[in-house]
């Protein structure tokens, strides 16, 4: 016994001699790998680092929109890329967005939308016609998504601009009356007022000075902005540079009217709000009255019954 432990002992022991200078031995090893890598690293021509050292979005996100860009352009036909740019001119060309912008957004916003239909359609654990439905929704939402962004955009700008007009000619007004030129009255305008109009204005006045007509640049506004009020503006004063008609008379005028309009556009809203609030009243204030009402005398009633 005692033999047979004494072996074992050293067996043990040469066993944990031999472990113990393996492991250093695979430390050593793993050691010396990392420093070899890390010496491969720095050695590295200077082309690869900076391949390296790029940020994600300009190694990965960026040519990833360049493809979605130019997917986006073979997509758009010329017929939407001139209606793509009226619809920005329309919406004030909001900052960061360009025809290329858009197109490409229609393509994200086409395979978001099959995204997010497939992921709906297996929620709900429909057949694949109706799968096939939610999803081919999704799409069609996705790719007018960026349209329903710009009209929102414009129809907000319209609203803003055809507030501002009337006190936009009245100002126009005083500044022609005042002894001032139309173009520097409008470029008083442009300066003194804030907002979509006044935006509009001043652009105006920088096709006058790349050399465009007078005439012509009015037209482009009304037909840039295509509310009537402005269009009506537009064409009083090209009809009073065309005859020679005093343009503080024509803007006087104008004022009126527009303010006329401005009053009636009031009064047309005013005459809609009876109709407007009769749906809220039939579909929540009546049943609430209806059941504050009547609510006490219904078990009397299915008593009686």
């Amino acid at each position: 016994m005692v033999l047979l432990l004494g072996a074992v002992m050293i067996f043990g022991a040469l066993f944990l001699v031999f472990a113990a200078a393996g492991g250093l031995t695979a430390e050593r090893t793993g050691v010396s790998r990392s420093l070899a890598v890390l010496q491969a690293m720095t050695e590295a021509p200077d082309e690869l680092k900076g391949e390296l050292d790029r940020p994600f979005g300009e190694r990965v996100l960026e040519p990833l929109y360049a493809r979605l860009q130019k997917i986006g352009q073979r997509v758009t036909g010329a017929d939407q890329v001139e209606r793509i740019r009226q619809r920005l001119d329309k919406a004030g060309n909001p900052a960061g967005w360009s025809v290329e912008r858009v197109a490409t957004s229609k393509v994200l916003g086409v395979i978001a939308g099959l995204v997010f239909g497939a992921l709906i359609a297996r929620m709900l654990h429909e057949g694949i016609a109706i799968g096939a439905l939610i999803v081919g929704a999704g799409a069609a939402f996705g790719w007018n998504a960026p349209a329903i962004f710009l009209y929102n955009v414009a129809l907000k700008r319209d609203e803003l601009m055809r507030k501002e007009i009337a006190d936009s000619i009245d100002l126009l007004t005083i500044s022609v009356e005042a002894g001032l030129g139309f173009d520097a009255a409008l470029q008083q305008v442009a300066r003194n007022t804030e907002g979509p109009l006044a935006m509009e204005f001043a652009r105006v006045l920088q096709e006058m000075q790349i050399g465009r007509g007078r005439s012509e640049a009015l037209r482009a506004l009304g037909e840039r902005t295509g509310i009537p009020e402005i269009k009506g503006f537009v064409s009083a004063m090209v009809q009073a540079d065309s005859f020679g008609i005093p343009i503080g008379q024509v803007l006087r005028v104008q004022s009126r009217e527009m303010r006329t309009k401005r009053r009636q556009r009031a009064e047309e809203k005013a005459a809609q709000v009876p109709v407007k609030i009769m749906i809220p009243v039939v579909l929540f204030v009546l049943p609430c009255l209806f059941i504050i009402v009547i609510g006490p005398a219904v078990p009397r009633i299915i008593g009686i019954f």
